[in-house]
C-alpha cells in the first residue's frame, strides 16, 4: 500500500507542483550533481582514486558506459539510418566482407548502378579501407544491425583512452581523461550516431601512444605486438594518415639512438610489432589487387582517376550528361580543382586553410577543457609533452594538404588531445596559491563543469519530446544524434517493405536535384537484394533492365518530391 502511494506521486495531476515522471528524475540528476559538487572530495573521490588503480574494471566500465547511455536513448532515437554517401560506402565494404571477399563482380549493366564513391569498373566495390567496414561487418554477424561494430568500437576507444593514459599519468588523472573520452565520443557525438567511422582509427591510436611510452620505459613483446596492432589497425583504416601515425612513432624513439643498450633492448621486441604490422600491409596490397588489378593502386585513386576529383561535385557532370551542374555547383567544382592543380597551391592558401579548420578542433574537446590547454605548455620542456604537439601539428599539417576536411581525419590523435587536456589539469592541480589549494579546487571544478555539461545535454536527449527539450535543443552545438532519422528515407523504406517480392526501383532526379542527395545504393551481391536501385536513364535503356530482371516489379521514386513519390513504373 506505501509502494502504491508513493507512485502516485510520479503523476503530474497526483502533486501540488504538477510534477510528472521525468520532472522528478531530472530534478535527482540535478541533485546528485550538486552533491557530488558540494561532496566531491570525501564521497567520490577516494572511491575513484581507489578504482583508478584497478585497470581491467575501470576499461570494462569506461567501455560499457558509453554504450549503456546510448542504448537509453533509442526510444527516441533510435538505431541510426544511413543517409551519406560515405556511411553507404563503409557499409558496401561490409557488405562485401560478409560474402568473404574484398570485391564484388562488376554487373553487367553497371552504368544503372553509378553512385558516388562506388567503383563500377573493373569490379563493383567501395573505395574505402576495409577498417571502418570490418567492425560494421562483425557487429552485422553477432546482432544482424551493423551498428552494433559502431557501438563495439565506441567500447573499446573509451576503454584504450584509460589504458594509453595510464603510460602518461597518474591511474586517476587517466580515469578522469577515460571519463571525458566517454562524455565527448559517446552517445551524442556523430561518430557513435553514424558509419561514417572514427572510432576505430581512434583506438588504433590509442593502442600506439599507449604502447610508446611503455616501451621507453621497459621494452616487452607485449606491448610490441600492441604497438603493431595499433599501426595495421590504423592501416587498414586511414592508409594515408598512416604515414604521419609510422613517422611520429618514428621521432618518438629518437632520443634512444644516443643509448645503444636501449636500442639493443628494442631492437629485440621489435619483430614482435613488424609481425603483426607486415600481415595488414598485406592485406592492403590485396585488397588492391581484387578491386583495381593492381597491387599499388588503391581504390580510392582509381575513383579519382574514372571520376575526377571530388567525385562528389564530378559525377553528374561525367556520368550524367543531361543533369548539369548548377553554377553553385560549379563554382565548387572549380575551386576543388585549384587545390588539385600542383602548381595552383601556395603558401598562403595552404596556411588560411589551416587557420580556419582549427575550429573545427572544437569537436575534440569539452569547452570547459579549454581553461586547462594553457596549463599543458610549460609541460613541453620534457621531450616526451613536446613530442605531443609536434605529433599534432604534423597531423595538422598532413591532412591539410587534402582540400576537403572530416573530423575522423585526425581521429589517431584524439587520444592525444586528451591528453593535453589531462596534463593541463593535472599541471592546475598543482598550483598553489598562498599555501592554498586553490589549483586542485580550480581542476576539479573544470571536471564537474564537463560532466555538467554533458549531463544536461544527455538529459534533454533523454526527454527529448518534452517541450523544455525541444525548446533548447536549437542551441545545442557540435552534438550529432538522429533527431528524426534521415526521415524522407525511412518513409521510402517503410513503403517498399509493404510491396511483397522483389523489387526494381528507378530513381528519376528533377532538374533542381541536390547532386549529394543520392538515392541508389545497392547490395554487395545487386542480383540476390530484394530490392534494386537504378538510375532512371529513359524508357529505352530502362527496358534493358527490366528485361535482365523479368521476376522484379518495377518502381518509379522521385526522392526530390515533398514527400518522396514512389509509384509503379510506367514510361
Amino acid at each position: 500500500m506505501l509502494v502504491l502511494q508513493s507512485s502516485r506521486a510520479f503523476l503530474p495531476i497526483q502533486d501540488a507542483l504538477g510534477f510528472g515522471a521525468s520532472d522528478w528524475l531530472v530534478c535527482a540528476i540535478a541533485a546528485l550533481l550538486l552533491l557530488m559538487a558540494l561532496a566531491w572530495r570525501p564521497l567520490v573521490e577516494p572511491y575513484a582514486v581507489r578504482l583508478a588503480e584497478r585497470t581491467g574494471w575501470c576499461m570494462l566500465l569506461l567501455a560499457v558506459l558509453p554504450v549503456a547511455l546510448r542504448l537509453l536513448l533509442l526510444p527516441h532515437h533510435p538505431v541510426p539510418t544511413p543517409d551519406l554517401y560515405d556511411e553507404f560506402g563503409h557499409l558496401l565494404v561490409a557488405d562485401t566482407l560478409r560474402h568473404f571477399r574484398l570485391a564484388n563482380p562488376a554487373h553487367p549493366l553497371s552504368q544503372f548502378f553509378e553512385t558516388f564513391f562506388v567503383l563500377q569498373q573493373p569490379t563493383y566495390s567501395s573505395i574505402y579501407p576495409i577498417g571502418q567496414g570490418l567492425a560494421l561487418a562483425i557487429g552485422r554477424m553477432l546482432s544482424g544491425q551493423p551498428w552494433t561494430g559502431v557501438l563495439l568500437a565506441t567500447a573499446a576507444f573509451c576503454a584504450l583512452c584509460y589504458w594509453m593514459l595510464r603510460a602518461w599519468t597518474t591511474p586517476a588523472w587517466a580515469l578522469a581523461g577515460g571519463l571525458l573520452a566517454a562524455f565527448e565520443f559517446g552517445p551524442l557525438n556523430q561518430w557513435m550516431n553514424g558509419y561514417w567511422g572514427g572510432a576505430v582509427a581512434a583506438a588504433a591510436g590509442c593502442l600506439v601512444f599507449g604502447a610508446l611510452p611503455r616501451l621507453r620505459r621497459n621494452p616487452r613483446l607485449r606491448d610490441a605486438l600492441l604497438l603493431g596492432a595499433g599501426l595495421a589497425l590504423h592501416l587498414l583504416t586511414r592508409p594515408y594518415e598512416s604515414i604521419f601515425l609510422l613517422c611520429a612513432a618514428a621521432l618518438f624513439f629518437l632520443p634512444v639512438l644516443r643509448r645503444p643498450a636501449e636500442v639493443r633492448a628494442l631492437a629485440r621486441v621489435a619483430p614482435g610489432a613488424l609481425a603483426v604490422l607486415l600481415p595488414a600491409a598485406g592485406l592492403v596490397l590485396l585488397q588492391n589487387r581484387q578491386v583495381t588489378g593492381s597491387w599499388t593502386n588503391l581504390p580510392y585513386v582509381l575513383s579519382q582517376y574514372q571520376y575526377g576529383v571530388p567525385a562528389a561535385l564530378t559525377f553528374q557532370a561525367n556520368l550524367v550528361p543531361h543533369r548539369p551542374l548548377t553554377p553553385q555547383q560549379e563554382r565548387g567544382y572549380q575551386m576543388q580543382l585549384a587545390f588539385r592543380g600542383k602548381g595552383s597551391e601556395t603558401l598562403g592558401s595552404f596556411l588560411a586553410r589551416l587557420e580556419y579548420r582549427v575550429r573545427f578542433y572544437r569537436f575534440f574537446f569539452l569547452p570547459a577543457l579549454y581553461l586547462a590547454l594553457p596549463f599543458f605548455l610549460p609541460a613541453a620542456r620534457e621531450f616526451r609533452f613536446a613530442w605531443v604537439l609536434l605529433t599534432l601539428l604534423l597531423f595538422a599539417l598532413g591532412v591539410n594538404f587534402f582540400p576537403a576536411y572530416q573530423h575522423h581525419y585526425l581521429a589517431a590523435v584524439v587520444c592525444l588531445f586528451l591528453l593535453c587536456g589531462v596534463v593541463g589539469l593535472e599541471r592546475l592541480s598543482r598550483l598553489r596559491l598562498g599555501g592554498s589549494t586553490a589549483g586542485a579546487e580550480a581542476a576539479r571544478l573544470i571536471l564537474f563543469v564537463c560532466a555538467a555539461h554533458f549531463t544536461f545535454w544527455y538529459g534533454l536527449h533523454l526527454f527529448d519530446t518534452r517541450e523544455f527539450s525541444q525548446t533548447l535543443r536549437e542551441y545545442e552545438t557540435w552534438n550529432q544524434i538522429n533527431h528524426q532519422n534521415p526521415a524522407r528515407r525511412i518513409l521510402v523504406q517503410r513503403q517498399l517493405a509493404q510491396i511483397p517480392g522483389k523489387l526494381l526501383v528507378f530513381v528519376r532526379y528533377w532538374p533542381q536535384h541536390i547532386f549529394q542527395d543520392e538515392w541508389v545504393y545497392n547490395a554487395a551481391d545487386i542480383d540476390a537484394a530484394r530490392v534494386v536501385w537504378a538510375r532512371d536513364l529513359g524508357p529505352e535503356e530502362n527496358q534493358e533492365l527490366q528485361r535482365y530482371y523479368p521476376d522484379r516489379q518495377a518502381w518509379l521514386l522521385e526522392p526530390d518530391a515533398r514527400p518522396p513519390h514512389l509509384a509503379p513504373y510506367a514510361p
